[in-house]
């Protein structure tokens, strides 16, 4: 009885040092700045790891008024292109923490 509750020990110091590597590699994937781009960076939009967007750039050439529709599909593009960076970060870095958990979503 003796060598369950050490080893239980054990896995729970296991787990907390797990949880406390997970909170700070979220933490740092939070504070990486993610770039999408569209068309060779005619527009640029920048996202924090939590999917939050902060900058968008967009050079004044794409602008023309008589055709809006191109500029909203450079943004799209720019924009799905840096979530899909972020996804592909938080799997690389989050993913050693979740896999085999069977957790949906993660």
């Amino acid at each position: 009885m003796r060598g369950g509750m050490g080893n239980m020990q054990g896995m729970m110091k296991k787990m907390q040092k797990m949880q406390k590597e997970m909170q700070e590699a979220q933490e740092a994937l939070n504070a990486t700045e993610f770039v999408g781009t569209a068309n060779g960076d005619l527009v640029t939009v920048t996202f924090t790891g939590d999917k939050k967007m902060i900058a968008i750039n967009i050079d004044p050439e794409v602008i023309d008024p008589e055709d809006s529709e191109i500029l909203g599909d450079l943004i799209l593009l720019a924009t799905n292109d840096a979530l899909a960076k972020i996804d592909a970060q938080t799997e690389a870095s989050m993913g050693k923490y979740t896999k085999g958990l069977g957790i949906p979503g993660l």
